[in-house]
């Protein structure tokens, strides 16, 4: 006789408390992740989102000013995302044999809301799935091998995506990754024209502001010198805009702040599905859509299995409506300006912070490695620990102190970033800018991680892992 499976249903996994969450999580899913979060106190469940807030099970209230990584600019369940959602219960999500009025109308806002002749758009699932497409309508486009990208950049974790990322931590164990990749200096145009005069190169991919590699703004003038660039090369422009977009940087688009700029094709993800459902997104124009995919032969060469359902296809619908309509990019500039302002003034005071920088609510916060914490906590866990996980560690005193959801950018992990909701009060980024004065203040901040955060048991583990 077959012993009967033991299943979980969803209402048991949300009763589960948070000792079993952490079993599980650590059997079944990330060890390490696990281990990590644990040591820092991050490892709690959440029972509800709402707004800019979540709430733990205890009815303790996080400011959430990660944003799932820019994925909630218009906050946790928003109501209009929820709503437009339940419009289309019941009628089929997935159905490749007709065409989805959801998905053209979705393709047609986003045709409306984008620069210069951007129109036909292949919709995914997340953001490196758009720099895949992306890369491959470069190739198919231009039959040139070379695709240059730059140094500290981010555009995903699949393949393609990780090739093109300019991190060689996240590269060097998968390798070897695709061949033909040029990294140049982030800003620098003169190697950039080196490297796209050599005639072989069918993309150059650039985000308007690197968000993993610390918040890092292009000069003045690089984006349109590289526009001109890869037009003069006959190479193909590709703007990653999938952490920038929906009015993040207090613009629809980042690239939207230089007048008259437009790529040859831009990723897009996160925030598109209304911070509820994973959707992705490249948008090029018709001309090249058509040399690349146009025709019955041609027209499946590119496709997705779950792209364009009727789910994603209406969050995305309610999210580029809802930009519009509270003119969100305007909100994410003004308050915006006054984080950064403030946020200056406490870097006037404390030799902590390193360096302030950013575009709208997508905002960094250096923290020196070099100047008093190693003085007080290197004896306990070492350089390079304060160095590779100073970031969690400041942003664990932020959680367990301050109940507020921050995390460090992946490529500078002295970064603090800060991309709340666009919805955040006033209120709430004055509370932002007090908890971060106190992680500052050499009386009230480090020493509180040194003291609550773990960071001995980290470097034990750091230690026993050989690192």
């Amino acid at each position: 006789m077959t012993e009967k499976i033991s299943l979980l249903k969803v209402e048991d996994a949300l009763s589960l408390n948070r000792k079993k969450v952490v079993e599980n999580y650590k059997q079944f899913v990330n060890p390490g992740l696990t281990t990590l979060l644990s040591l820092v106190d991050m490892d709690r469940p959440f029972a509800r989102g709402e707004g800019t807030r979540v709430w733990d099970y205890q009815g303790n209230s996080f400011l959430d000013c990660l944003s799932g990584f820019g994925s909630l600019n218009f906050g946790h369940n928003h109501p209009a995302i929820l709503e437009a959602i339940e419009k289309v219960k019941g009628r089929p999500s997935l159905l490749q044999s007709a065409l989805s009025p959801l998905a053209g109308a979705l393709g047609k806002n986003l045709a409306a809301l984008l620069p210069g002749d951007l129109q036909n758009t292949f919709f995914c699932n997340s953001g490196t799935e758009a720099v895949e497409a992306a890369l491959k309508l470069a190739r198919i486009i231009t039959h040139k091998p070379h695709v240059v990208t730059t140094k500290d950049s981010f555009h995903g974790k699949t393949m393609g995506s990780l090739s093109v990322t300019g991190r060689v931590k996240y590269l060097q164990p998968f390798g070897p990754l695709l061949p033909e990749i040029s990294v140049v200096p982030f800003g620098d145009v003169s190697q950039l024209e080196a490297e796209l005069a050599k005639g072989n190169c069918a993309a150059f991919i650039v985000e308007p502001i690197q968000g993993e590699g610390g918040i890092n703004l292009a000069p003045p003038g690089y984006l349109e010198e590289a526009r001109r660039l890869c037009t003069e090369h006959e190479t193909l422009m590709i703007v990653d805009e999938v952490q920038t977009g929906f009015g993040r940087t207090g613009y629809n688009f980042a690239m939207n702040e230089i007048e008259g700029f437009a790529p040859d094709v831009v990723c897009l993800g996160k925030s598109l599905g209304g911070g509820i459902m994973p959707i992705g997104a490249m948008v090029t124009t018709a001309y090249l859509w058509n040399k690349a995919y146009g025709g019955i032969e041609k027209c499946l060469l590119h496709s997705s299995t779950f792209g364009g359902n009727a789910w994603a296809m209406a969050a995305g619908i309610a999210a580029v409506n809802l930009l519009v309509d509270e003119d969100l990019a305007k909100q994410a500039r003004e308050k915006g300006d006054y984080l950064l302002q403030a946020l200056r003034g406490i870097k006037d005071k404390y030799d902590l912070i390193e360096d302030v920088r950013g575009r709208g609510l997508f905002v960094g916060v250096e923290f020196s490695s070099s100047k008093g914490i190693l003085n007080r906590i290197t004896d306990t866990i070492g350089t390079k620990v304060t160095h590779d996980y100073l970031g969690s560690l400041i942003a664990g005193d932020l959680y367990n102190q301050h109940n507020i959801i921050a995390a460090y950018t992946l490529n500078n992990p002295n970064v603090i970033r800060l991309e709340p909701p666009l919805t955040i009060s006033y209120e709430e980024l004055d509370y932002l800018v007090a908890s971060l004065e106190k992680v500052a203040s050499p009386k009230a901040g480090m020493l509180g991680i040194a003291a609550k955060a773990g960071i001995g048991k980290l470097g034990s583990v750091l230690k026993k892992a050989g690192r």
